[in-house]
């Protein structure tokens, strides 16, 4: 009989790294480790710092009821807005103040990557 000893939220970036390690280990991945692995290779990941990072940031918010797992949630899938932080909260049992997700959208934008402006040629 298996025991589980503790419940923790895991990143993608960590899932993925995971895999490879076992990958590596084992010489290959089972058909759904392959395919959650195609998966995350697929998807653009933030890197482990920078995730790292994200997570202190709002974790210094102190926002009530937000958990770890609505954290790592919110850090895998990288909300650009206050629509999309709402939109993948409500998943859960959390009512998050429009203040509280304002802060959040603006630690998100930040750590966005900025995008280059594109200058037209006068004539």
């Amino acid at each position: 009989m298996t025991e589980i000893l503790q419940k923790e939220a895991v990143g993608m970036s960590d899932v993925k790294d995971e895999l490879s390690r076992i990958e590596k280990r084992d010489g290959e991945l089972s058909f759904r480790a392959q395919r959650t692995k195609e998966y995350l290779n697929a998807v653009k990941l933030s890197s482990k710092t920078k995730a790292k990072e994200l997570r202190d940031a709002i974790e210094k918010l102190e926002i009530p009821r937000l958990k770890d797992t609505h954290i790592t949630k919110l850090v895998d899938l990288m909300p650009s807005s206050d629509a999309e932080i709402k939109v993948i909260l409500q998943g859960y049992t959390l009512t998050v103040s429009n203040d509280n997700v304002s802060k959040i959208a603006h630690i998100f934008k930040d750590a966005a990557p900025k995008k280059k402006a594109v200058k037209e040629d006068e004539e």
